[in-house]
């Protein structure tokens, strides 16, 4: 393999720190208990952890907002835990990237107390007060402004009332905030997601945003303007720059970045000669339709607008989104895996998708999430993707010896790390065979992608190295199709049930089924 950044070839499995593994029997995950299952990830075999919010947190949006940019919340343990978790990712071989929230802080942290205890505070311009609103809507739904009766202003909060934007044109917040990142870098973090990067600079006139002309009754409030002066504002590629000089301080580091936007915007935040985020997160199988024509083309229209010497990446589940088992079904979750692992780039998986995780149904009276409590009904809730991991087929599936969190989804006795580790054609074998072929075949990891194309509900490309050549085919219908293949060997079939088959001319593809056939 050419001599590539570890983060090139990286797959990354991100860790919902409250719903992965709890050491204390309070319901709640936690540091100690990600540490005692990292083990688990090495045989899985994937390369870097990423680790949701864990700083110091009210919890009013579930530790996005931060109230210590440099702590450690108790509910997830101690500064000792984080450092011996740090250590022990480390000693295994792995790599550790963090969330950093640098929108919006908690209303409780120190520096917005400062903000709101007065108009002639030093801290008044860390955050965006105006005398009148505009007419910018929050993503929870409302106005993106709260009244301080304090002080007779309001606020902006692009979020949760209780989480106030900052303001990045005040050179004392950048100079706070990139302290704060320096400080985990010392640390030996090995880079950053950040949080709604494409947010982080608003307009400096405030102009009211225009009306959506393709709002629809059933969208979420968000979606009535169009966020022209509230988000993706030409100043914020010069702060990204800036950020990323940050971690260029300290070697070969990683800055992630959350963007949803259009793929020709989404390419800006590779920066000016490549100085910007090292990966702009590429959500486009998220929110794709899931058929072959679509697919293909999100391919080739991700690929063909990637900057000159851009890295590639590819994203098939988070925290945020419902899980893929549940989006595309579960005959099809398996095809979606032999996709992710067959693309080229750098890859992030969610935790339980290796299990076939679904969406959890949650009662009313279990909601957690505010975006669901606060646009209640129309798919706002992000809790269902979010419910603890099951270890095992017992009542409390090894997650917890307390009450989860969130509630484990009915079928956790059967679908558990435990039972599908026995089973040899189970999904969890798939990821797991999946992923050491990326790192067994130059072709997977770095090698070219071309003849990327539908016909009909099959979806199939090239991927190639040297003299040898990876043929990717998959049935993304739900009728058995016959398709045309090189001759070869299949490397392994989304059934684990034709692995080593010869193929020759064409072959048979049941519903749902995906074949990774080598040829020269």
């Amino acid at each position: 393999m050419q001599d590539l950044s570890w983060w090139k070839d990286a797959v990354v499995y991100e860790v919902y720190p409250r719903s992965f593994q709890d050491s204390n029997g309070d319901g709640i995950g936690d540091l100690n208990g990600i540490r005692e299952r990292l083990d688990y990830l090495v045989d899985l075999g994937i390369d870097t952890v990423w680790i949701s919010p864990i700083y110091p947190s009210p919890m009013a949006d579930f530790g996005y907002d931060v109230a210590d940019y440099c702590g450690i919340n108790s509910i997830f343990g101690t500064m000792q835990d984080f450092d011996r978790l740090l250590e022990e990712v480390h000693k295994r071989g792995l790599r550790m990237i963090l969330d950093f929230v640098p929108n919006h802080t908690s209303d409780q942290h120190p520096w917005f107390l400062e903000s709101r205890s007065s108009r002639d505070n030093p801290k008044r311009d860390w955050y965006l007060w105006r005398d009148q609103p505009n007419n910018w809507l929050s993503h929870f739904g409302g106005s993106a402004w709260e009244f301080d009766q304090k002080t007779q202003q309001y606020y902006l909060h692009e979020f949760l009332k209780e989480q106030p934007d900052l303001n990045w044109r005040n050179p004392a917040v950048k100079t706070a905030m990139f302290d704060a990142l320096r400080f985990w870098l010392r640390k030996g973090v090995d880079g950053f997601r950040v949080d709604v990067m494409w947010l982080m600079i608003k307009d400096d006139q405030f102009r009211d945003n225009p009306p959506n002309p393709g709002y629809h009754l059933g969208q979420g409030s968000k979606e009535r303007l169009l966020p022209i002066y509230d988000a993706d504002r030409p100043e914020i590629h010069g702060l990204v720059a800036e950020m990323r000089g940050v971690l260029e301080e300290f070697g070969d580091r990683v800055l992630i970045g959350e963007i949803y936007l259009p793929v020709q915007q989404l390419m800006s935040y590779y920066g000016k000669d490549l100085t910007g985020a090292n990966l702009p997160f590429n959500f486009q199988l998220l929110q794709c339709p899931w058929n072959a024509p679509d697919v293909a083309q999100v391919i080739a229209d991700y690929h063909d607008a990637l900057p000159d010497g851009a890295w590639p990446n590819w994203v098939l589940g988070n925290h945020d989104k419902p899980r893929i088992a549940s989006r595309v079904g579960a005959h099809q979750a398996r095809n979606a895996a032999m996709l992710l692992f067959t693309l080229p780039g750098t890859l992030t998986m969610y935790y339980g998708e290796e299990l076939g995780m679904c969406d959890v149904k949650i009662a009313p009276e279990d909601v957690q999430d505010p975006a669901e409590k606060n646009q209640p009904g129309i798919g706002m809730g992000r809790d269902p993707e979010r419910t603890p991991m099951p270890w095992d087929g017992s009542p409390l599936a090894g997650f917890t010896t307390g009450k989860p969190w969130l509630p484990l989804g009915p079928e956790h006795d059967q679908c558990n790390v435990e039972a599908l580790r026995k089973d040899a054609t189970s999904i969890y074998a798939l990821y797991r065979k999946l992923l050491r072929l990326r790192r067994k075949h130059p072709a997977l990891a770095n090698g070219t992608l071309a003849d990327v194309k539908a016909e009909g509900h099959v979806l199939r490309f090239l991927r190639g190295s040297g003299d040898k050549a990876l043929l990717i085919v998959m049935n993304l219908g739900h009728e058995p199709v016959r398709t045309d293949v090189d001759a070869g060997s299949i490397v392994v079939s989304t059934g684990m049930d034709r692995d080593g088959e010869r193929v020759s001319g064409s072959t048979d593809l049941k519903s749902g089924e995906g074949l990774m056939i080598e040829s020269r």
